[in-house]
């Protein structure tokens, strides 16, 4: 190597130096932030839940997690909000994607129809929770339209039917916010494509399947993880209308949580949201190698 390629070489390195210490610079708020408020406290956490007490500060590694799982109100709190997840997030995916596909097509009452799922993002959550309790009250609308057919009124909010009226309240919620992002994705869409599948006399189906949703699949990705996040968050419709200790299948992860930071257990409280957060990034991994599968295809 000559000495022209060796300060060629210096240079180069300097001006990467050069570079990377300007961009640390404008980086460093943000990182100081999320260090701060994220990283830290959350290394915080998982170090109370590896310890019997703040006080004695004794480590007992997993002690604290066998404990967790052993307690019903945890288990009870997990199955509900697995069990709400489950059901919940599908479907802000599916009728999202066809609400998308109805608003990309020719129908009446478009404008409507779009301003309709559109207008709870405007509403604060106080207000759609009296909106709730109106309409499933005890003595609430549907409870009187139910006695024009003769039929018993119903405690929706504690009765077995109860994860549903949340289920409704949860999709009425953000469908809408869900629709616009699958509007946007379809948009993207090379047009190109579809004119050829048309061309070549290809169905729907076919057209939906084999093109709109694999070029929808980041889009897919994102509402998904917005959704389970989302779903998760619930916890505030469900405590204004139900307060700490809700019917059985009301009670969430989130009350447990706050339950027990209301008794101070610190330990219990670190493990469940160790657990929680685990648990979250496992499923998100999962989304990721889904969607980096079933999109390989377009990408670039």
């Amino acid at each position: 190597m000559t000495e022209e390629d060796r300060s060629r070489r210096q240079e180069r390195r300097r001006e990467h130096l050069k570079d990377f210490g300007r961009s640390l610079c404008f980086l460093s708020p943000s990182l100081l932030g999320v260090g701060v408020f994220f990283i830290l406290p959350f290394c915080v956490v998982v170090y109370y839940s590896l310890i019997d007490g703040i006080g004695t500060q004794r480590f007992v590694f997993l002690d604290n997690f066998v404990k967790l799982f052993h307690n019903s109100a945890f288990l009870l709190a997990a199955k509900n909000t697995l069990q709400f997840s489950v059901i919940a997030v599908p479907l802000a995916v599916v009728l999202a994607i066809v609400m998308a596909l109805l608003l990309e097509a020719r129908i009446p009452l478009k404008s409507q129809f779009r301003t309709f799922f559109l207008s709870p993002m405007m509403v604060p959550v106080a207000s759609v929770v009296l909106i709730w309790q109106v309409l499933f009250n005890n003595n609430g609308t549907i409870n009187e339209f139910l006695l024009l057919f003769g039929r018993a009124r119903i405690d929706w909010l504690q009765s077995d039917y109860c994860q549903i009226v949340i289920l409704v309240l949860f999709l009425w919620k953000n469908l809408g916010y869900n629709m616009i992002l699958f509007m946007a994705g379809l948009s993207n869409i090379p047009k190109e494509l579809l004119e050829v599948a048309d061309v070549e006399g290809a169905s729907e189906t076919y057209k939906f399947f084999e093109i709109k949703l694999r070029y929808l699949s980041p889009t897919v990705l994102f509402v998904t993880i917005l959704s389970l996040i989302n779903s998760f968050k619930v916890f505030r419709e469900v405590y204004l209308l139900t307060g700490d200790y809700p019917y059985e299948h009301l009670y969430m992860l989130q009350h447990f949580m706050n339950n027990t930071f209301r008794s101070l257990d610190y330990q219990k409280l670190s493990a469940a949201a160790v657990v929680m957060a685990l648990v979250m990034v496992v499923l998100i991994a999962l989304l990721f190698r889904i969607e980096d599968w079933f999109g390989k295809d377009v990408e670039g």
